[in-house]
């Protein structure tokens, strides 16, 4: 049913809720999540399916790569949500099954060579979940930046070591808190702390590397100095 659900969802365009929810309001999705109330199935999708995407694609950095990661991690979700126990956050949970879906998806590509095969033309069946959930202008860092910068950017996070790349990307992209980077990873707050100082400095010496030094205080859209 869960993956039924999905396939028809995933062709619609969601927005995504702005509005954080409760931890009551967490709690009782759960709860309908765990009676398999379809409603709460959609609702669900319709909150993390954007940011979800947003995230892999950024950590590996292919568009229909990180669809399919995205569906697996509904799946995986849909099929975990018995053993929730409310031990994280609803959105830290998701969050986690996703890092962990992407790094299973990037350790895939780098034991095996691509084959580069090109979309059948013809597939009408997955071109608007992927045509609409990748639409730039649905993203806030894309608004925020021109599309030179971002790929710059991007680019670079791709240079530096992938434990700070992601925690530089859960932080100044995704928006999420230290703390709950934390609990995302499963590792300590200062650890966090230190990936993202780490991160960020090298960060900026990849950019430096890349394009003419910029004027003090310039700044490239990341947070500059201490962690925030």
């Amino acid at each position: 049913m869960a993956e039924t659900l999905i396939r028809v969802r995933l062709d619609e365009n969601h927005p995504v809720d702005s509005l954080a929810a409760t931890g009551s309001l967490d709690a009782r999705l759960v709860e309908r999540l765990q009676s398999c109330d379809e409603e709460a199935y959609e609702t669900l999708i319709a909150r993390f399916q954007q940011p979800i995407y947003n995230l892999c694609y950024r950590l590996v950095n292919d568009p229909a790569d990180a669809a399919d990661v995205v569906q697996e991690v509904f799946l995986k979700v849909f099929r975990s949500i018995d053993r929730f126990r409310g031990q994280s956050t609803l959105k830290t949970w998701v969050y986690r099954i996703a890092v962990n879906e992407a790094y299973n998806q990037r350790r895939w590509f780098s034991r095996h060579r691509r084959q580069e095969v090109g979309l059948d033309d013809d597939d009408q069946a997955s071109r608007p979940w992927l045509d609409s959930i990748a639409d730039p202008a649905r993203d806030p860092y894309e608004l925020a930046l021109n599309e030179e910068r971002h790929q710059l950017i991007e680019s670079s996070l791709r240079e530096i070591n992938a434990d700070f790349s992601t925690v530089v990307i859960l932080r100044d992209l995704e928006d999420l808190s230290c703390e709950e980077i934390a609990d995302v990873l499963q590792i300590s707050l200062g650890t966090v702390k230190s990936r993202i100082l780490r991160g960020r400095e090298s960060l900026r010496r990849v950019l430096a590397a890349q394009m003419d030094p910029q004027p003090a205080g310039g700044g490239m859209g990341l947070v500059p100095g201490g962690v925030k």
